[in-house]
C-alpha cells in the first residue's frame, strides 16, 4: 500500500515538473515601469525611462524625470533602475508551433503535398500549446510569423503572438503574405557534410514560366469575374490589391532578379526576398523598388568557397548602408528550438558594424515594417501593443540576457517553463553536495 502511495505522488510531481503555464490574464492594473533604459527599436534610447501601458496598450513612454509622469494614475509600479527595457523581439519565417517532434510524422504539419499550395493555411495548424513556444519567450521572442514549408508555393503565413489558448487567440496579422520557394538556376548534389557537383538546372526556364503563369492566370481570374471557384486563385487576390505581401525565398542573384521580375511583371503590389545571402549583390534593384530583405540565419558559413568567412555577419550592416529595409530570419537545421538566439543573431551583426540600436531594430520595428504590423507593435511607442520585456542586461548579449518580466498585450507572461524547472532542480542538487 505505502508502495502504491509513493507512485501515486511521484507520478503526480513528475506532472507538475512538465506542466505548461496557463495564458495569462487580460490586464486588468496599469503597469509603469520606472528608470530602467528604454531601447524604443526605433534607433532611439532613454536613458532613464517612464513605461506605462493600461488595458493592453502603452500609454506612456517618455523620461522618468518628465512633466508627463504622474505615478498616481498607475496601480503598480516596477522599478527598473540598472535595467534594460525593450520591445518584443519577432521571429520572421518561422515553424514555431506547426512542428513538435521531428520524428513523430502526426506532430509534423509544416508542409502540404504538391508544388503549388497558395491557397493552404498554417495558422489553422499552429499548436498554440507547443512545449517549445514557452523556452523562446524567456530570452524576449514574443511574436512570430507562423511560415509553412515545401513545394513551391507553401501557402499563407500569419502573425501571432505567443502567449494564446488556441490559434484565433494568438492571431495578430492573419494570412499577411504567400510564400513562393523561387527555383534555383543550378542543382546542388550530396548534403553539408559531403557536398557534391553543382549542375545546372534544366527545368529552370519552365519552372519560372509555371509560376508566370499561375499569378498571370490569377489575375485574369478576377478580372473576368469567372463563375467557377477557384481556391488556389482566390487565395492569390490578395497579391494584386496589395493586401497580402509575396515573400520570395531567394538566396542567389539571379533567383533574386527573377523572381522580383515576374512578380512585378504580373502585378504584384508587395515583395519581400527572404533568404537573400547574394542581395548585396542587387542592393540598389532593392532600394530603388523599396523592397525589404529577411536575411536567413546569420550565423553560418558563406554558400561560396571564395567569399568571405564573415560575410554573413556583415551582411545586415552591408544592405543598410545601401538603404535596404533588413529584418533577421532564423530558418534551418533545428529552427523551431534555436529561435531562441534570434537575438543573438542581431548583437553578431552589431559585433560587426551595425549600430547597436540598428541591430536592435532588425528583430523589431523593421521586421514589423515588412510584416506589416509596425502599426501595433515593433517599437515602444504611445498606442502600440504593450508587447515588451525588462531585462538585467544588454538583450543582444547572451551573457546578459536575463529576462526579470516580460509582457504581451499588457498581460504580465510567465518566463518558466520545463527547461527552467529542470535547471533549477539541478542546481540545488549540486548546491547539496
Amino acid at each position: 500500500m505505502i508502495q502504491k502511495i509513493y507512485l501515486c505522488f511521484l507520478f503526480l510531481g513528475s506532472l507538475s515538473l512538465v506542466a505548461q503555464h496557463a495564458p495569462a490574464k487580460k490586464q486588468s492594473q496599469s503597469i509603469l515601469i520606472l528608470n530602467g533604459t528604454a531601447h524604443i527599436g526605433n534607433g532611439k534610447v532613454i536613458n532613464s525611462s517612464a513605461i506605462g501601458f493600461k488595458d493592453g496598450k502603452l500609454d506612456l513612454v517618455t523620461e522618468s524625470n518628465s512633466d508627463q509622469l504622474v505615478k498616481s494614475n498607475y496601480d503598480q509600479i516596477i522599478d527598473a533602475s540598472g535595467k534594460h527595457v525593450y520591445p518584443g523581439f519577432i521571429a520572421a519565417n518561422s515553424t514555431l508551433g506547426l512542428v513538435e517532434i521531428d520524428a513523430v510524422k502526426s506532430s509534423d504539419d509544416e508542409s502540404e503535398l504538391g508544388d503549388f499550395n497558395p491557397n493552404v493555411k498554417s495558422i489553422v495548424a499552429y499548436n498554440a500549446e507547443s512545449r517549445v513556444i514557452e523556452t523562446v519567450r524567456p530570452n524576449g521572442v514574443l511574436m512570430a510569423q507562423i511560415t509553412p514549408r515545401g513545394g513551391r508555393f507553401s501557402g499563407s503565413s500569419s502573425v501571432v503572438q505567443l502567449d494564446s489558448w488556441n490559434w484565433q487567440d494568438a492571431i495578430i496579422k492573419e494570412n499577411d503574405g504567400l510564400h513562393l520557394n523561387f527555383p534555383s538556376s543550378f542543382k546542388r548534389s550530396g548534403w553539408w557534410a559531403e557536398p557534391g557537383e553543382v549542375t545546372l538546372n534544366k527545368e529552370y526556364a519552365k519552372q519560372v514560366s509555371d509560376i508566370s503563369n499561375l499569378l498571370s492566370n490569377s489575375k485574369s481570374y478576377f478580372a473576368e469575374n469567372s463563375k467557377v471557384r477557384n481556391l488556389i486563385f482566390e487565395s492569390m487576390q490578395g497579391l494584386f490589391d496589395g493586401s497580402k505581401t509575396l515573400f520570395i525565398h531567394a538566396d542567389d542573384e539571379l533567383q533574386i532578379v527573377d523572381g522580383i521580375k515576374v512578380a512585378q511583371k504580373n502585378g504584384v503590389k508587395k515583395i519581400v526576398i527572404v533568404g537573400g545571402f547574394e542581395a548585396y549583390k542587387v542592393a540598389k534593384l532593392l532600394e530603388s523598388n523599396a523592397i525589404p530583405v529577411l536575411l536567413r540565419r546569420v550565423h553560418q558559413m558563406p554558400i561560396h568557397d571564395d567569399q568571405d568567412v564573415n560575410l554573413p555577419y556583415k551582411m545586415a550592416k552591408i544592405l543598410v548602408n545601401m538603404g535596404v529595409l533588413v529584418g533577421l530570419e532564423n530558418s534551418g537545421d533545428m529552427e523551431r528550438m534555436n529561435t531562441r538566439n534570434l537575438p543573438f543573431l542581431a548583437g553578431t551583426c552589431a559585433a560587426y558594424g551595425l549600430d547597436k540600436e540598428q541591430a536592435l531594430a532588425l528583430i523589431t520595428l523593421n521586421t514589423a515594417k515588412i510584416l506589416g504590423i509596425d502599426v501595433f507593435c515593433g517599437s515602444l511607442e504611445t498606442g502600440k501593443d504593450a508587447t515588451l520585456f525588462v531585462s538585467d542586461g544588454d538583450a543582444l548579449d547572451m551573457r546578459t540576457n536575463k529576462l526579470t518580466h516580460a509582457f504581451i498585450q499588457g498581460r504580465k507572461i510567465s518566463l518558466e517553463n520545463h527547461q527552467t524547472q529542470l535547471n533549477k532542480i539541478y542546481t540545488e542538487k549540486y548546491e547539496q553536495q
